[in-house]
């Protein structure tokens, strides 16, 4: 079978012969393969071949078909089939196109020619092996003349030189890519490419102004504010910070600039408080300078600049200043009231130079010990002052102007009481000093009794040296001596011995003692001398001298007064004794007094479990119950004892008196009873009242036939109750 034709550019139809085909129809031809029924027919007579529609390359650029030729009557091959490729001429009819829509690229603002920014890139679905259908050409049609691009790459360079970001920033530069060798009749593409000049510091800072006026007041703080001073950077990010420094001036001292970075200013403030009375202008130089220097453009700098700022110190109403930050003034203590202590003084320092009134900060002179002149300033005493007591005293003096009390100022004033020789020393101590007894014959010790010393309230200059001695009216005491040590302290000696507790057992020696102030201050102070028991050694045994007063012997009025004493207290004594012997009490009380209150508690308990057998509790309560003799168990009767029949109360008797009165006969005759008082207890209630029960728990409805006029009959016994029930008026009173 021959082989199918190439297929021409113009039209889309292959023909395909077998050499066996003699053109009488008998031959039928079959295609199969890719396509084959759908996109490639087969005329089944000619064997020409159709393409059913158009063909496109960057779809598919070919397919593979089989043809083989059989008998049309029988379908027996005539022929092995055979196998054909159909390739699809490519054609120009894709445009290029971008990777993407849309580029973003930066360069260095100042960047030399030539600079390379950024590569853009497009594609063409063509067959770049078949003509020129896929051969690009780069060219920019927008952006000129500050961008190129290359045609060949498509890489786009600066072209200008020294753009200028402060100028423009932003480029927006538009590149075509065109097929076909960028021929006419070539499809083509385009995209947008953003280009940003990125900053470099290449603009100084810049005062927008040569001299800055500020004001500040003398009454301001260091670290008030005072102004802002601003240079002017058109750069960005870190090459456009700026910082500030004072470089020369008359107020460096006084003033000091921050560098605020948020708003890129110079902070100038107070460093110094300012006086518009010394000083009333300033004048600083500030200097601003970039932070970061680009040294590609050092040639541009210098990269800082300098401005003038004045500064001009505003009057303010100051408080008053007093000369001294603190003054000390003294006085004598005991100065009469109204002596002056000393004087403060304060100015106004505003030029108004008001006038100035003084006072005292009465939390520090409460005891107001103190006045001011509110004029002058002179301090003067209130009161004399008392140098022991306090020795300093601490007020505070406030002075304002007269015409605005809330300027006000404060000063410290010390005064130091000075000492007056006012108080006369003593001892130092209550001395006491003991002396031993001794005979005439025994020598004199040369040991002082005791060492005294002295005690003074004023200043060392008023106070010792101490002078000790003995009063002039008894300079030649017979019995002792003082000897000064000439050390503030002196010793007491005896001058004699043979000192006696009999005959004086204690001595009052006076002591005159001397201060060394001007003029000298002496006070007479009394010492205790004891005349005491000593052993050989001269131990102290004794000072009591009550045992030899009374072997000497008392007097006769005291004795008499001792035995009088001892007499009426054996005397009271005895009546006391003899009283409580006499004194008996009954055992009922038959006082005219209410029942209600004449309960008799006994609290005796008897001997437990065993004793109480000592009397029959139910016999008491029911008298005729009693069937004999109980005998006790606590003692062993020595014969048996039983009782007189004839003693107890008949069963007939009511009488509680004569009940009573037999037991205690029956107790009393009892020998087996024992030989001590019991207590006797009687539950007897009787056996019953003629007059029934007392109470009302069971009275009739009415009190009319209530009867109480037997109650006279009972005795003296029962007259409270014959006064309350005994008659009918007292009864209906009660009721």
């Amino acid at each position: 079978m021959s082989k199918v034709s190439r297929p021409q550019s113009h039209n889309n139809n292959h023909e395909l012969h077998s050499d066996i085909d003699s053109g009488d129809g008998n031959i039928k031809y079959i295609l199969s393969g890719e396509g084959a029924g759908t996109i490639f027919v087969i005329d089944d007579k000619s064997g020409n071949i159709h393409a059913t529609k158009k063909l496109d390359r960057e779809e598919r650029a070919q397919y593979t078909l089989m043809a083989q030729a059989v008998d049309r009557d029988t379908n027996r091959p005539l022929e092995p089939p055979s196998e054909f490729i159909v390739k699809v001429q490519d054609i120009n009819d894709n445009p290029p196109e971008f990777l993407h829509e849309t580029y973003h690229a930066n360069v260095p603002e100042r960047s030399n020619v030539g600079t390379s920014v950024i590569q853009v890139t497009a594609s063409d679905a063509d067959d770049p092996t078949y003509g020129n259908s896929a051969k690009l050409v780069y060219s920019i049609l927008e952006g000129q003349p500050y961008f190129s691009v290359e045609a060949q790459t498509g890489i786009i360079r600066t072209a200008l030189p020294n753009m200028d970001r402060e100028a423009k920033e932003e480029y927006h530069v538009v590149i075509q890519a065109k097929d076909m060798g960028g021929h006419m009749g070539g499809l083509s593409g385009t995209t947008k490419v953003t280009i940003t000049l990125t900053d470099v510091n290449d603009n100084p800072p810049k005062f927008p102004q040569s001299v800055y006026q500020m004001s500040v007041s003398e009454a301001s703080v260091p670290g008030e504010e005072v102004g802002r001073v601003k240079a002017k950077d058109p750069d960005i990010g870190e090459n456009g910070l700026v910082t500030y420094s004072i470089v020369d001036g008359d107020g460096m001292e006084l003033f000091e600039i921050t560098t605020d970075y948020e708003t890129q200013e110079g902070v100038i403030k107070l460093k110094k408080p300012v006086d518009f009375e010394t000083k009333r202008a300033y004048s600083l130089k500030v200097e601003a300078a970039n932070m970061h220097i680009d040294q590609k453009f050092i040639s541009n700098g210098p990269f800082k600049d300098t401005v003038t700022v004045k500064i001009a110190v505003e009057d303010a109403d100051e408080p008053p200043m007093f000369l001294a930050p603190s003054y000390i003034h003294e006085v004598q203590e005991n100065a009469a009231a109204g002596t002056v202590v000393g004087r403060v003084h304060a100015k106004d320092p505003d030029a108004a130079n008001s006038q100035i009134r003084y006072s005292i900060d009465r939390h520090t002179d409460l005891d107001r010990f103190f006045t001011i002149n509110p004029e002058d300033g002179f301090i003067k005493t209130t009161k004399p002052l008392d140098r022991e007591e306090t020795a300093w005293l601490n007020i505070t003096v406030f002075a304002a102007e007269i015409h605005n009390r809330h300027q006000e100022a404060k000063v410290p004033v010390a005064i130091r009481v000075l000492d007056v020789n006012d108080n006369a020393p003593k001892f130092a101590a209550p001395y006491e000093g003991f002396i031993c007894e001794s005979d005439q014959t025994k020598p004199l010790s040369n040991q002082p009794i005791v060492t005294i010393s002295a005690d003074d309230k004023d200043d060392t200059a008023n106070g010792p040296r101490f002078i000790f001695s003995l009063p002039p009216e008894i300079i030649h005491n017979p019995n002792f001596t003082v000897r000064d040590n000439r050390d503030n302290t002196a010793g007491v000696y005896a001058r004699r011995g043979g000192f006696s507790r009999q005959k004086q057992d204690l001595y009052l020696l006076p002591i005159v003692i001397s201060d060394g102030g001007i003029p000298p201050m002496s006070s007479t102070n009394t010492l205790t001398i004891k005349v005491c028991g000593c052993d050989v050694n001269g131990a102290l045994l004794s000072c009591n001298a009550e045992a030899y007063i009374l072997n000497a012997g008392l007097s006769t009025g005291a004795l008499i007064a001792i035995l009088a004493c001892i007499v009426i207290l054996l005397v009271i004594v005895v009546l006391f004794v003899t009283l409580r012997r006499q004194k008996k009490e009954p055992l009922i009380v038959f006082e005219e007094e209410d029942v209600r209150e004449n309960i008799i508690t006994y609290d005796d308990e008897g001997g437990g479990e065993e004793d109480t057998e000592a009397f029959d509790i139910a016999t008491l309560q029911n008298p005729d119950g009693i069937n004999g003799f109980i005998p006790r168990k606590d003692i062993k009767p020595e014969y048996q004892y039983m009782p007189r029949p004839g003693l107890r109360p008949a069963p007939s008797s009511v009488d509680v008196d004569d009940f009573i009165n037999t037991r205690i006969q029956e107790a009393d005759n009892d020998p087996t009873a024992p030989p001590y008082d019991s207590i006797q207890i009687y539950g007897y209630e009787g056996r019953g009242s003629v007059a029934g029960s007392l109470s009302s728990l069971e009275s009739a409805t009415t009190d009319s036939d209530l009867d109480y006029d037997y109650l006279q009959n009972w005795g003296p016994r029962f007259k409270k109750l014959a006064d309350l029930y005994g008659s009918k008026d007292t009864f209906d009173d009660d009721s």
